[in-house]
């Protein structure tokens, strides 16, 4: 392949702890492939692979950005060494656009370290390798580079009886071997002009894990000998390095490194702690404060805590099961140097990749809608720059972020704390994809359902997440009612706006509708807003509060009620008093108020008429009308069905005067007068008997009531259509053999009573059904005190019945 000039910020370098540093531009590697040879003057080129890394010293990770990342050991293999001092070492990167590298292009970069400064033990804990090279005046082993680099056979320096072992000492024993061996168990040893060191992978059969101050060290306890006829130098070659140290909570990561490291400090007493330096990448932290970090260094400890997303690291979005989240990845690195007295400095050197655990970072929906404003507004965060809104459900109806603005709604990204951002959303309550409910009185909830779809991290993943957001605000008006009256009606006035969509009329239980107007006799007048109801006086629903003689005061109360849950809002009434000269009143307890009007020549004497029990009379009267006040279960009233109707009858008549018998025939004086009474209940309402609850919104309905005036013939009058009804009591059981009626019938408290109820009708469409029964003292209606039998057709007293 051919050599090609380096394009402009391609390549960054540096040497930094005695380590070649190199970082390629991921921007200008974009769609491409690459590959790292190390270039040889002697023997050419030789690819970088894993094998070959952790043995020779180098190491290809990237940096949190993404950027691939070169680092090698200036006493890693290829390196060219001028005293000690001077190191430089030569890579190849080819380019290609293809996996298989064809057509690639190479270009060349070398690299230079100076690094005059040794410590007399330096030890470099790298990702993938530990090392330790150590001061000696050793004669060096060869620069003939045509030699293999990993040689250190004595036969190299053309010194007789030279020989280099090393000594390994772990926890299955001690181990000897030479140089040549150690090298097929992945060690590297060798020796410069003033050095020993030796490079050793992590986990190695001779290896030992420890734990130092709460932190595990993976230790190589080795000594390095060298040995001449007349000499034997013996190097200690041990190298221990942490393998852990790393802790984190919700907002920090603290990494600790132990102070002492006994395999590394043999005379503890004299130790002496001389500096401690952080570093980023290839960059040194001057003042950790600044950047939030905090260095604690203390006699058993050196620990760094940063704050998690602090700078110098990577803070990056990422998804777990669905779950949002994020990750924090910074390189650190950790220079100490300290003297003890059988060591004159050391310079311990360790380089950590530190990652995060996944850590979820729930979102949070905010409202901050003001109500006032008619206008939804929504905050959807935090998130990392590295998130974006792809899609939004409005009401199960999908939008892309340009197509929710085309549609009305507003969404753009805002700034929140902490180099976060939100995603805010404007929606007017009126948008049609928002729902609205008429709740409680006058208030309407608003409901904007809402589901993101975001685009997380680098990998862009899908998220989803939905939102319910509500709003209750006080915007619906309750109408308000006119009343009025005249001679002969009630009126009723009142706004359409909201009527059937927010509430309904009710009259009573029934809904007010045209049907039930019209049936009722009410006339109902509508524009474009206002509805007019015109209740004649005496037409069903009306409420009689005072009924005298000719006077009449009467209500009409209509409910406003919810549509569904029919909640009482607001009652609306209409109230008058009319001055009335006939009229008859069927009440819903069964009272009937009647003003009988004479319309007789001659005039009679009203304070004579009667009920058909003579005994009832008018209660107020005068030269022209006669007012009477029953119940339907006195006066001779009596009781038939026609229909789906029950009727009560009863008749006014008056009780002639008649002259002194002087002859025969008897003359009277006064003309005939009898008026028929008829009041109308519908069969399927509970006709109330007793005391009555005059709630206007649970009462029965009003009977109607007729008054039809009657002539004295007999054939004119109606037959009373009565049901063939019969009681019995039985003696026993068996309900073969009867008390007679009429008798007082005395039994214990805890005695059965045997009572049958008979009906002996044919007809096909009447049946029994007993409802309310009770046992009193006397025969009369209305007598006490009484116990119950049964009420409303359930047994409530020991009595066995027979239909």
């Amino acid at each position: 392949s051919a050599l090609y000039v380096l394009p402009p910020g391609f390549v960054e370098s540096s040497c930094r702890s005695r380590i070649f540093w190199m970082k390629l531009n991921k921007l200008l590697l974009q769609g491409k492939f690459f590959q790292l040879e190390i270039y040889d003057p002697y023997s050419g080129p030789v690819l970088l692979d894993e094998k070959l890394a952790s043995r020779c010293g180098y190491v290809l990770s990237e940096d949190v950005w993404g950027n691939p990342v070169f680092r090698a050991s200036v006493l890693g293999c290829h390196v060219a060494n001028e005293g000690d001092e001077l190191f430089s070492l030569t890579v190849n990167i080819k380019v290609s656009s293809f996996a298989s590298m064809r057509a690639a292009v190479t270009y060349t970069y070398p690299m230079y370290c100076s690094y005059p400064s040794w410590a007399s033990r330096e030890i470099v804990c790298e990702e993938n390798y530990m090392e330790v090279s150590v001061k000696t005046d050793v004669p060096a082993v060869s620069n003939d580079y045509t030699v293999a680099w990993m040689s250190a056979l004595p036969e190299t320096q053309n010194v007789a009886y030279q020989q280099w072992q090393l000594m390994f000492v772990s926890p299955s024993g001690r181990k000897r071997i030479t140089v040549s061996d150690a090298v097929k168990l992945g060690y590297s040893f060798n020796n410069t002009l003033s050095r020993v060191y030796l490079r050793a992978p992590y986990h190695s059969n001779e290896s030992d894990v420890s734990v130092v101050s709460g932190v595990n060290m993976n230790m190589v306890t080795s000594t390095s000998m060298y040995r001449q006829r007349w000499l034997l130098l013996l190097i200690d070659t041990t190298v221990s390095c942490p393998v852990g140290g790393i802790s984190f909570t919700e907002t920090t990561l603290t990494w600790t490194v132990p102070s002492v490291i006994p395999t590394l400090v043999v005379q503890e007493s004299t130790f002496v702690s001389k500096s401690i330096v952080v570093g980023v990448d290839d960059q040194v932290i001057v003042n950790p404060e600044e950047k939030n970090y905090l260095l604690e260094h203390n006699e058993t400890h050196i620990r760094v805590i940063i704050p998690i997303g602090a700078e110098g690291g990577k803070l990056e979005s990422s998804l777990s099961g669905g779950v949002y989240g994020v990750i924090y990845s910074i390189n650190l690195f950790l220079e100490h140097t300290w003297t003890v007295a059988d060591w004159q400095t050391t310079k311990y050197t360790v380089i950590k990749s530190i990652i995060t655990p996944f850590m979820p970072q729930i979102p949070t929906v905010t409202n901050n809608t003001v109500p006032e404003e008619r206008l939804f507004n929504v905050a959807f965060g935090h998130f990392l720059p590295d998130v974006s809104l792809v899609a939004i459900t409005i009401g199960n109806v999908p939008f892309t972020p340009r197509e929710a603005q085309h549609q009305g709604f507003r969404i753009y990204e805002a700034p929140f704390s902490n180099r976060t951002k939100g995603f805010i959303l404007e929606v007017s309550f009126d948008d049609p994809y928002v729902l609205k409910e008429y709740v409680n009185r006058n208030e309407t909830k608003y409901t904007l359902l809402v589901n993101y779809t975001l685009s997380v991290g680098p990998e862009m993943a899908l998220y989803y997440h939905s939102a319910e957001v509500e709003c209750v605000i006080a915007d619906i008006e309750l109408p308000e009612a006119l009343g009025y009256c005249d001679e002969e009606n009630l009126y009723l006035t009142l706004p359409t706006f909201g009527l059937h969509h927010y509430w309904d009329l009710y009259l009573g239980n029934k809904l007010l509708n045209q049907h039930l107007a019209f049936t009722n006799g009410y006339l109902a007048a509508t524009n474009s807003t206002h509805l007019t109801l015109q209740i004649p006086l005496f037409a069903g629903g009306v409420i009689y509060e005072e009924v005298s003689f000719q006077k009449i005061k009467a209500r009409f109360d209509v409910a406003l009620r919810k549509v569904r849950t029919m909640e009482t809002l607001k009652m609306f009434s209409v109230s008058c008093s009319f001055n009335s000269s006939a009229f008859i009143i069927c009440h819903p307890d069964g009272t009937i108020m009647i003003s009988a009007q004479m319309k007789t020549v001659p005039a009679i004497d009203m304070s004579k008429t009667k009920l058909r029990d003579s005994s009832c009379k008018p209660r107020e009267y005068n030269e022209a009308h006669a007012f009477f006040k029953f119940h339907v279960t006195t006066c001779g009233t009596s009781v038939r069905f026609e229909g789906d109707h029950i009727i009560y009858e009863n008749e006014i008549s008056y009780e002639k005067e008649i002259l002194p018998r002087q002859s025969i025939p008897t003359i009277t004086r006064d003309p005939d007068y009898r008026l028929t009474v008829l009041c109308y209940y519908q069969a399927k309402e509970t006709l109330v008997l007793g005391a009555f609850a005059s709630d206007p919104g649970t009462s029965p309905p009003f009977g109607s009531g007729t008054m039809v005036p009657r002539s004295n013939t007999a054939a004119y009058r109606r037959v009373r259509q009565a049901l063939n009804v019969v009681s019995r009591v039985s003696k026993d059981e068996s309900f073969m053999e009867f008390y007679e009626p009429n008798i007082a019938i005395l039994k214990q408290p805890m005695d059965p009573v045997f009572l049958e109820v008979e009906l002996r009708d044919e007809s096909l469409n009447v049946e029994l059904y007993l409802e309310n029964c009770w046992v009193a003292r006397s025969p009369d209606f209305h007598s006490t005190p009484r116990w119950n039998i049964t009420v409303d057709g359930q047994v409530v007293l020991s009595v066995q019945c027979s239909h």
